[in-house]
């Protein structure tokens, strides 16, 4: 089975990602919905005749999209794949785009899945992030989503803020919580070049961010969540049993997937291949019949790094039996040497042919992956 990602570079506001206010501009969502329909057929091969189990509308601000041009994607994509039985259809979706029409029409056209940018539930918070939400369209949004028959609802929230206190990081997950999503992503607010925010701290206008501080709330949302009976399955990532996302799941098991629109990533298990990243460029492409896109074959010892990446992210953690099978003895050998540091530092535990990261070790998830690569 194999899912498909498509990258929406709609967004309320001109930033370094996007070359268009698409939100603005209907005559240009007209040229991005026809591109896209264009490059779905081109397309068909990629996946070898393999099932889709999961579709996803993200990146950008797809909430933003016409709901006609969704429903016309999701149309084109049944008709030139196979789906299998149940997909997951997810759309990423601001607050303030969940009105009940919309809402109504992602139902009708199949949207079975929601994730939410709630990001905080403090006003203050939101006006300093930049977003167009309120508080108030924060808490109706989950609501909203629930009374048009869509019940599989994950919320994003975002700590590490410089205004954001323990007190506050506290109420966030309690009010997320009360809510009731099947699906919570916790992510550390990190600064982009190039980006407003970025700006500021650099002129000194706004605090930097506080690396301890963002450490000891990404304790207390494990803690906070865990306790309240959602499973830490992945390091940003938080699911009610059963309620994992499928989507992402994916890409941490190395399945294929189909990525389409600018900049999209693809993998057919082996390969690696990304869109253009220009959209009037990738506009300009379709319109001429053709599809450009770039690709990079993965070595083994680049499929390997990956799989340390991904898996020391997850609950189940990196399988040594796998290693030893698809990459020989000698790598699971020298896994079990190098991670030996990180054992006796209480880190990571090594448990069977198991080994995962403790909360702790979570912190550096990214350093102590990088630190066993091979070369």
């Amino acid at each position: 089975m194999a899912g498909i990602y498509i990258h929406i570079p709609f967004c309320k506001q001109a930033c370094h990602y996007c070359d268009f206010h698409f939100s603005t501009n209907p005559a240009l969502q007209n040229d991005f919905t026809g591109a896209l329909l264009k490059e779905i057929p081109l397309r068909v091969s990629y996946l070898q005749g393999e099932p889709i189990e999961t579709i996803y509308f993200g990146g950008g601000t797809p909430s933003l999209m016409p709901a006609k041009a969704i429903g016309e994607i999701l149309k084109s994509i049944q008709q030139h794949f196979e789906i299998g039985e149940a997909p997951e259809i997810t759309l990423e979706a601001n607050p303030d785009d969940m009105d009940p029409v919309s809402l109504e029409r992602w139902k009708e056209m199949g949207i079975n899945r929601l994730s939410i940018g709630i990001q905080s539930f403090f006003e203050e918070d939101l006006q300093w992030m930049n977003r167009a939400h309120t508080a108030l369209q924060a808490l109706d949004a989950p609501r909203a989503a629930r009374h048009a028959g869509i019940d599989n609802i994950s919320l994003d929230l975002i700590y590490g803020s410089p205004g954001l206190t323990e007190e506050k990081w506290r109420k966030n997950l309690l009010t997320a919580i009360s809510l009731d999503p099947s699906h919570l992503s916790c992510y550390a607010l990190t600064v982009e070049p190039k980006t407003a925010l970025f700006q500021l701290i650099r002129r000194k206008k706004s605090p930097d961010i506080e690396p301890d501080k963002q450490a000891s709330q990404f304790l207390m949302g494990i803690q906070v969540l865990e306790s309240a009976g959602y499973e830490h399955y992945e390091i940003s990532s938080f699911a009610k049993p059963g309620k994992r996302s499928r989507h992402n799941s994916s890409y941490w098991q190395s399945k294929k997937y189909l990525g389409l629109g600018p900049s999209a990533h693809s993998f057919d298990g082996r390969n690696r291949h990304w869109n253009m990243a220009n959209n009037a460029l990738y506009i300009k492409s379709l319109d001429s019949g053709q599809w450009y896109g770039e690709a990079e074959e993965l070595q083994p010892k680049d499929r390997l790094n990956e799989y340390i990446m991904t898996s020391l992210r997850t609950l189940e953690g990196l399988d040594l039996r796998y290693v030893c099978e698809e990459f020989g003895k000698e790598k699971e050998l020298a896994l079990k040497t190098n991670t030996g540091v990180y054992i006796r530092s209480s880190q990571m535990i090594h448990a069977g042919d198991r080994l995962t990261l403790t909360p702790e070790g979570k912190l550096f998830a990214d350093g102590i992956a990088s630190a066993l690569f091979f070369d």
